[in-house]
């Protein structure tokens, strides 16, 4: 019998619980003709994978996108198991006796290399270090980072660095309002950072930075935006990149900086130094950061028509007590499940995992989504159409007859397994306590919320 019948539903389990995990299983819940059955397994007891763990805690609006996840959570045939790790507590032979079909939506979890001398050096660090950290990512609740240094490099254009610049040089009032860390907060309120430079490769036409994102800098209480004119003046092909209007955010971007470079220094005690066409080549120090050697670069046209930064030999060094690398993310190999090192993704084509990246074969029943279906590009929203996208796939195999045959289907038998193996799952009515208690816990502070950072915390709130 063909899945999706009340009697025998299709059966699918999503492994995340990020925005594009969400989006996939409300693209099934919308198959109104077929009876549709999701688990959902993530390996932290909160759902919503970077909208919780990623997203700025100064960008409260942003993480209001977590309302559409709950309508989809409640709806009838939605599970939820919190607390369950991929690769360990549970297998591809466990997903492939108890479900129709698997999707993968476990995001881009470490980050790209600089590739440079020094790089491992103490002091320099992984950007998604420290956005985990001040977000109480249990992962990174006990990294350290040493805010005694007056200067501090960000290694990149795009909006996370953004993210780290704003953190770095909020004052504790304005980081109060948010839902960051407690001891985050604490530990950058005693913050002896003064000068957060800014580096990017390429040239201000070709940033990665939203509008949004790079006007919030000059709206700092007690930070200001350093913008050199020599900074912002375009080579002759970015010029006419900005001038033709293809990219109305490039133009915008380049409006902002420019207005930036025309402003006097105002002696607020941040400063955010923006450099462009700078490359970091060494990062030195004896047993600790102490100052990054810089190069500068000239855009060159490729006959793709990509404008590409090349190194020139012209040479600088900037002291700098703490570096940190924003320059992209890649996913990691996840047991039994295919993985394309040079690009860091889940091979697939169009979300059907393939044996090989450049291969035809596709493998039944395994599915991707989002950052480890297409690498770590765009917004949240635009995991809403790449999620429908690996589900219409799903769809057109589950006609063709070419999802899993389970053999233990039955709903029951995924918990009777999980607590054979002494493992606690945690349901999402669960995790609706735990978003209770954290807004409880932050009201009393005049807070929106203080998280729980230990999963033993969590667990223990539970038993509370």
């Amino acid at each position: 019998m063909t899945p999706g019948s009340a009697e025998n539903p299709l059966r699918v389990a999503i492994i995340g619980s990020g925005p594009s995990g969400f989006y996939a299983a409300e693209r099934l819940q919308r198959e109104r003709e077929l009876q549709v059955a999701i688990d959902m397994f993530e390996r932290l007891p909160t759902p919503y994978g970077l909208v919780r763990g990623g997203v700025a805690p100064d960008h409260q609006k942003i993480k209001s996108v977590t309302r559409v996840y709950d309508r989809t959570a409640s709806m009838e045939g939605f599970r939820f198991f919190g607390n369950i790790t991929y690769g360990s507590d549970i297998h591809l032979a466990d997903l492939q006796a108890h479900y129709h079909a698997a999707i993968f939506a476990v995001g881009a979890q470490t980050d790209r290399e600089l590739g440079i001398p020094g790089e491992d050096l103490p002091g320099s660090h992984a950007a998604t270090e420290f956005v985990a950290w001040y977000n109480a990512h249990p992962d990174y609740r006990d990294r350290s980072f040493d805010l005694s240094t007056t200067d501090v490099a960000v290694i990149g254009l795009g909006n996370v660095a953004m993210d780290v610049v704003r953190i770095l040089a909020r004052t504790q009032a304005e980081l109060q309002q948010t839902d960051i860390a407690d001891y985050a907060l604490d530990a950058l309120a005693c913050s002896k950072v003064r000068n957060v430079y800014v580096l990017g490769r390429r040239g201000p036409a070709q940033s990665a930075f939203t509008n949004p994102e790079i006007r919030e800098l000059g709206e700092l209480e007690d930070a200001e935006v350093i913008v050199t004119p020599e900074e912002v003046e375009l080579d002759p092909h970015s010029r006419a990149y900005v001038e033709s209007g293809e990219s109305r955010t490039a133009t915008r971007n380049v409006e902002i900086l420019g207005a930036y470079s025309l402003q006097e220094p105002q002696g607020k005690r941040c400063r955010i130094i923006m450099r462009f066409l700078t490359s970091p080549v060494e990062i030195l120090g004896n047993g600790r950061v102490e100052a990054m050697r810089l190069v500068r670069n000239e855009l060159k046209l490729r006959d793709n028509g990509y404008l590409s930064a090349r190194a020139t030999d012209i040479y600088e060094t900037i002291p700098v007590g703490l570096v940190f690398r924003s320059v992209g993310y890649r996913g990691v190999p996840l047991p039994d499940i295919p993985f394309y090192e040079p690009w860091g993704i889940i091979p697939n084509e169009k979300g059907r995992v393939l044996r090989e990246q450049d291969g035809a074969d596709s493998l039944p029943g395994l599915y991707v989504v989002g950052w480890i279906k297409r690498g770590p590009s765009g917004v949240i929203g635009t995991n809403k159409p790449d999620s429908v996208e690996t589900v219409t796939m799903l769809l057109e195999d589950l006609a063709a007859g070419r999802l899993w045959q389970p053999a233990s289907p039955a709903p029951g038998a995924i918990d009777d397994l999980l607590e054979e193996r002494g493992l606690r799952p945690v349901s999402f009515a669960d995790w609706q306590t735990l978003d209770a208690l954290e807004q409880e816990r932050g009201e009393a502070l005049g807070r929106p919320r203080l998280k729980y950072s230990r999963v033993e915390e969590m667990l223990a709130a539970l038993d509370r």
